[in-house]
């Protein structure tokens, strides 16, 4: 059992968005395509088969719910039911063995540190980062397309 949670995204937010095809962020249109990238999927935390599963496109605030200030951007979710990520399973091996940047925020949204992962140990990237008294959460992006996968706490 790892010394963090994994927080993906919401089973609520997730069939919100399949059954209306818009986004919780300022009502946006969603778009449904067969996956060109790697993903993940915001809600199993697994990668996408390139060229076989659907997705649905849509615009997310990570900080939603945790901040006032909103940062959106695109996320992937699967068309289909899929299994939500448990976030005391720890980090998903899927996303592990992609290169990642983890953002470390203080309250306020105030990024106070940022570490890159190029070999998959994530783990202890996590542990200093948390270790530090003015990190409140991490965001973990991929680097490559630099959007948000998951938040990580205590």
């Amino acid at each position: 059992m790892s010394s963090y949670r994994v927080i993906a995204l919401s089973p609520d937010t997730a069939a919100a968005v399949r059954s209306t095809r818009v986004s919780p962020f300022a009502a946006h249109p969603t778009h449904v395509e067969v996956a060109r990238g790697y993903g993940p999927c915001r809600l199993c935390l697994r990668t996408f088969q390139v060229g076989v599963d659907r997705r649905i496109l849509f615009t997310y605030d990570p900080f939603a719910g945790v901040e006032t200030l909103p940062l959106p951007g695109p996320v992937f979710i699967h068309e289909e039911d899929c299994e939500p990520y448990g976030e005391n399973q720890g980090f998903p091996e899927d996303i592990r063995r992609h290169t990642l940047t983890l953002n470390a925020y203080g309250r306020g949204r105030c990024l106070v540190a940022v570490e890159y992962v190029r070999d998959g140990k994530v783990d202890p990237a996590i542990a200093g980062l948390l270790a530090r008294p003015d990190v409140d959460y991490i965001h973990v992006r991929d680097t490559e397309a630099g959007c948000f996968d998951c938040r990580i706490e205590r």
